[in-house]
């Protein structure tokens, strides 16, 4: 039990430290929609912000802004109690693991969302300072997620009998993302793919 509880708190830190560097290296050296090709057009590091929840959507304005980030909180608070009944109960190591890399990603977003609004000013046309004295952008839970991971691997149009989006451009993969979002895909989908099993089994 101590052994992968260790092992829970070492992936927890690290995707943590890894995300929350990347981040800080992106907001005090880019602007907001730079990019910089990693690997030709296939992988980019582009700039942006999520203002909101997933694929940037939003609701409320501010109010749900802090609503979101309070609600972020309590699932995160919901998912390290979860880890823990796991841990007691020996659950399988790699269900614990995935649960902690969802913790870890879920945690990473949060810290962006609560405190980057007062830790750095704005990213528009400049490169943002980290606590700049005129004070930062927004206010605690203000703040936005930072995005960087972008991987247009195809580009083409849909065909002239699609519905909707007949003859439009399309990209596969157009969303943006983070260190943070990655842990949690991982993490979710090794437990969809792999681990249903036991779920299943608990219910």
């Amino acid at each position: 039990m101590k052994s992968i509880t260790l092992k829970s708190i070492i992936i927890i830190l690290l995707v943590l430290i890894i995300d929350q560097s990347v981040k800080i290296w992106i907001k005090t050296n880019m602007i907001l929609g730079q990019e910089y090709n990693v690997l030709g057009d296939w992988f980019i590091i582009h700039f942006t912000e999520n203002n909101g929840m997933a694929f940037g959507m939003e609701f409320w304005g501010k109010h749900g802004k802090i609503f979101l980030t309070l609600f972020r909180i309590v699932a995160v608070i919901g998912i390290g109690w979860y880890l823990r009944i796991l841990i007691k109960q020996e659950a399988p190591k790699m269900v614990i693991i995935s649960i902690a890399l969802i913790m870890a990603g879920a945690l990473g977003n949060i810290l962006d969302s609560v405190f980057y609004g007062i830790l750095f000013d704005e990213s528009f046309y400049k490169v943002a300072e980290f606590l700049p004295s005129d004070g930062g952008y927004a206010s605690l839970l203000q703040g936005r997620v930072v995005d960087m991971l972008y991987f247009p691997i195809f580009r083409g149009n849909y065909p002239s009998w699609f519905p909707f989006w007949a003859n439009q451009n399309f990209i596969f993969f157009r969303p943006v993302f983070n260190i943070a979002d990655s842990s949690i895909t991982i993490g979710v989908a090794y437990i969809l793919l792999f681990e249903r099993s036991f779920f299943k089994h608990i219910e």
